[in-house]
């Protein structure tokens, strides 16, 4: 691109901002978007800033500046870079507080990270007040917000090394920073300068520059204390107070050693009690919810304190933040509740992992105050006549509730739990706290003990005696409350019938289908043997899925349901009941394949998705037992022959497809073994449908075919799925030849295909020269940070280095063959693994590579050879970068690790080296 006047490059912003013609915006915007990749929209955003023509050009040009600071500094050689810190410096000079602030933020961002790449610009904290201090301390107060945020910025990619460096600078400066932001504190009275102040504080609190010990002497932690007592401050100054005594206290449990301050914050904050009750009878919702924060980080940072003390017999100082966490679940707004529930998670965990009685005691009462409460939030609106949808807020909010509640339940045991909330349904208590209580037994009722004869058989009575006037919700979470009992009905087989009867009948309504069937699939589930005498009834049901009021996911659980109570069935009955039950929904399936069917509809009867999620419900969950010949396979047989001509028809539809081959998945894993006659029919079909469009779908589908069917006493199975793989691989690496990072579906399928291959007969997968094409494709899509697919991959060369490295005689051919290949690609592996551990994997994804590292390396080993010192001189070792010292450290460390923790923990630290 050529260097653009700037008289077209005004037009442009003016036509993005001020032209109503969406067609002429999206041009200036594409057009924009070009100079600002080019190498002239440095001079560019450098002239825009200096003429100062307008508010929507100077932004332009601010945001420019930033983002070629962070993305593309490698552009400029060393004079320019500090050319442009100069450049930088004087715009931000003149900036006043009457500049817009989303310019002044990203020009502060634009020299804050060039201060943080800037490696020859030492003690830049120290340049920088004196530059701005007798001229811009609006601006300076910007600009040293934003330097330790940017510290860990994924944007940057400074290194390990560069960090350090720079907070230890931070840390040397922190005592001249305080001072300025003191005097800053002293000389103004502007509410907005005080804000940045506070703000500033908490930026460099948050990456440790400022020491636990300056505490008491430091000026800005008074003022927001101060702040946050005074009930009447503004709400923009009261949240950023809150966030810097947070991040204080956050501090805490790295460096809580001094009890002498401990002491003094602890009282600091645990006094804002008062302040809290002042902005909950104002009804000032924001305050109490920054007082909430307070509170929860305050017991948060001494629990582990408080947790060893109660241990030992002792009482903490700090156990008062619990009642003080306590009194916000309390506040009438839940959203002030929720922020909270990481505190109880925490300390549930603490509880649990001790296992010591007496210490669990101390903490009932809490547990019990916390779930009487948040029974108090769960209660809806008196005037609603349902539930919460899915998705709503207040639905969302019951489904923490009830994990955390299903957390935390041990500590107080869920029968307590249980007879808490009974004695709330004994009183005559309006609808909405009836169903609260209920919902609250509903979290808990999968913990209750089977012998539990007090309280549960009365909640079942009264629940299959309901009146039919009993107000909607309570019936439907009375419903919900039915299914999650379903474990403590198995163990009462005389409740079974009644219940299942009233769930049946309360699939005609339109309120309560939907849930009934979600509790029919759990109590055939667990009651599959006793169930198995009601299947009669569960197949009329069925029948009539159609005419009955239910969702597409809830039909689906409804067929679920029949399928866990037909598995326990005889043989012979259980196969005529497969076909009956299969043919129901093979009916709606060739009525599309008619001519004249109608064009499908998402989640009516025209689309055939409907069809195959039932198909694949009834498949799923059957569980019949393996005899001869399989009670499953008849309806198989059935279902085969409409799926595929299924397949055929909508071929090019990525969502039928799916639903098509999840459905046939189901049908092979019900049969199993049985139904390897089927596999040459099945492969055929595969290899056919992939050739007209290539779903990764069909991949993991021919990976089940090998799992479940490749059977060394079926003559045919082994020539079927070799013909298979010979048909599918060719196309599948084809397709990703050129850029595997656009196709993660398939890398993740077709990886997960030949595991399953080498699993179960490898001799297939190393035919043709497969092996050698896959290892070149794992070399490059070793980068894709795909987390299934990063898996597959990885799955894939672990299994392939651990046959090479194994010690067993058996199929010494095969292994051979993988060892030479290996042999041949290691070097290309290895360096490749380690170039996508340092340079693109997410850190949660380095377990796996881990892993495969350590099977390779023990291969080098065996062959004398070192792979891995190879692949490090390859690594680049301009920074950000590992040293030579920390190369050499990272190998002498990984060629001893022999545990994937370990490997993984040096994959992580040294990766920390490049970003």
């Amino acid at each position: 691109m050529e260097a653009p006047s700037m008289d077209t490059v005004y037009q442009a912003i003016s036509a993005l901002y001020d032209n109503p013609n969406p067609n002429e915006k999206e041009k200036a915007s594409k057009w924009l978007g070009e100079v600002q990749k080019s190498i002239h929209s440095w001079n560019v955003a450098d002239q825009l800033l200096q003429e100062k023509r307008d508010v929507q050009s100077c932004y332009f040009a601010a945001q420019t500046m930033r983002s070629k600071v962070q993305h593309n500094l490698s552009e400029l050689p060393q004079d320019a870079i500090i050319s442009l810190r100069d450049s930088l410096v004087a715009h931000l000079e003149v900036i006043s507080p009457d500049t817009s602030p989303a310019i002044l933020t990203q020009l502060s961002l634009a020299l804050a990270d060039l201060a943080l790449q800037m490696t020859t610009w030492s003690n830049c904290v120290g340049d920088l007040i004196k530059l701005f201090s007798t001229k811009n301390e609006f601006a300076l107060l910007e600009v040293l917000t934003m330097l330790p945020q940017e510290i860990d910025s994924s944007s940057l990619k400074l290194g390990e090394n560069r960090r350090e460096e720079i907070k230890t600078e931070l840390r040397a400066n922190s005592q001249m920073v305080t001072f300025f932001l003191k005097e800053s504190l002293n000389n103004s009275q502007n509410t907005h300068i005080a804000l940045k102040i506070v703000k500033c504080m908490t930026s460099w609190i948050q990456v440790k520059a400022m020491s636990i010990q300056e505490v008491p002497q430091n000026a800005v932690i008074g003022f927001s204390l101060q702040v946050l007592r005074d009930h009447n401050s503004i709400n923009v100054l009261h949240s950023a107070a809150s966030d810097c005594v947070c991040a204080i206290l956050h501090c805490l449990e790295d460096n809580n050693n001094n009890e002498e301050i401990e002491k003094l914050l602890f009282d600091s904050v645990a006094s804002l009690e008062e302040s809290y009750h002042m902005a909950v009878a104002h009804e000032e919702e924001e305050k109490a919810s920054n007082y909430a924060r307070l509170f929860t980080e305050l017991a948060e940072s001494f629990l582990e304190k408080i947790i060893l003390c109660t241990a030992n017999g002792n009482a903490h100082f700090a156990m008062r933040s619990l009642e003080l966490a306590l009194v916000c679940v309390g506040h009438h707004d839940y959203d002030i509740a929720e922020i909270t529930f990481n505190l109880w998670y925490r300390l549930s965990e603490e509880v649990y992992e001790r296992d010591y009685q007496p210490l669990t005691d101390v903490f009932k009462p809490h547990i019990e105050r916390l779930i009487e409460a948040l029974a108090r939030h769960c209660q809806c609106e008196p005037d609603h006549t349902t539930l919460p949808d899915e998705g709503d807020e207040f639905y969302e909010f019951r489904m923490k509730v009830m994990e955390l509640i299903k957390d935390v339940v041990f500590i107080v045991g869920s029968s307590s739990v249980f007879r808490q909330m009974f004695a709330v349904l004994q009183a005559d208590l309006p609808w909405e706290q009836t169903e609260a209580a209920l919902f609250i037994m509903q979290s808990v009722a999968k913990n209750i003990l089977p012998e539990e004869y007090e309280y549960v058989p009365k909640v079942v009575e009264a629940i299959l005696s309901m009146p039919e006037n009993t107000h909607p919700a309570v019936r439907k979470t009375c419903i919900l409350l039915l299914g999650e009992l379903c474990e403590w009905i198995e163990r009462h087989p005389e409740c079974l019938e009644p219940c299942l009867q009233s769930l049946i009948n309360a699939l005609q309504d339109q309120n309560l289908a939907n849930a009934a069937a979600m509790a029919l699939q759990n109590i055939c589930a667990a009651c599959r043997t006793a169930a198995a005498a009601h299947s009669a009834a569960l197949l009329r049901a069925a029948r009539r899925a159609d005419e009955l009021p239910l969702a597409p996911r809830a039909a689906a659980a409804l067929l679920r349901a029949l399928a866990a109570a037909l598995g326990r069935l005889p043989p012979a009955q259980l196969a005529l009941a497969m076909r009956e039950a299969a043919e129901l929904q093979l009916a709606g399936l060739r009525a599309l394949l008619q001519p004249a069917a109608p064009p499908p509809r998402r989640g009516t009867r025209s689309d055939p998705a409907l069809w195959l999620d039932r198909l694949a419900a009834l498949f799923r969950d059957v569980d019949a037992p393996p005899v001869d010949p399989h009670p499953c396979l008849p309806a198989f047989r059935d279902a085969w022959p409409v799926v595929r001509d299924i397949m055929t028809k909508y071929v090019r539809e990525a969502r039928v497809m799916e639903r098509a081959c999840r459905s046939v998945r189901f049908m092979v894993r019900s049969a199993g073994r049985r139904a390897a006659p089927l596999l040459p029919e099945l492969g055929a079909a595969l290899a056919a449908l992939y050739g007209a469009r290539p779903h990764s779908a069909l991949l993991y589908l021919a990976a089940v075919l090998a799992d479940a069917l490749a059977d060394p006493a079926e003559p045919g199975a082994a020539p079927a799925l070799a013909l298979l793989l010979r048909q599918l691989l060719p196309p599948a690496l084809a397709l990703l030849r050129a850029a595997p990072r656009e196709q993660p579906d398939t890398v993740d399928d077709l990886f997960r295909l030949c595991v399953r291959y080498l699993q179960r007969c490898p001799a297939a997968l190393l035919a043709d020269g497969a092996l050698p094409a896959l290892l070149q494709l794992a070399a490059r899509a070793a980068q894709l940070d795909h987390r299934d697919a990063n898996c597959s991959l990885m799955k894939f060369l672990h299994d392939l280095a651990r046959l090479a490295n194994s010690t067993r005689d058996a199929d010494s051919q095969i292994k051979e063959h993988v060892s030479a290949t290996l042999i041949q690609y290691g070097e290309t592996l290895t360096f490749a693994l380690l170039e996508a551990s340092v340079l693109h994997l997410h850190s949660y994804m380095l377990s796996e590579v881990a892993e495969v590292m350590l099977e390779l390396t023990a291969l080098s080993k065996r062959t004398g050879v070192d792979w891995l010192a190879a692949a490090l001189q390859r690594l680049g070792r301009n920074p950000p970068a590992a040293t030579d010292q920390q190369c050499w450290q990272f190998h002498q460390c990984a060629m001893r690790a022999e545990k994937c923790k370990e490997m993984t923990r040096l994959l992580r630290e040294f990766a920390r080296l490049y970003r």
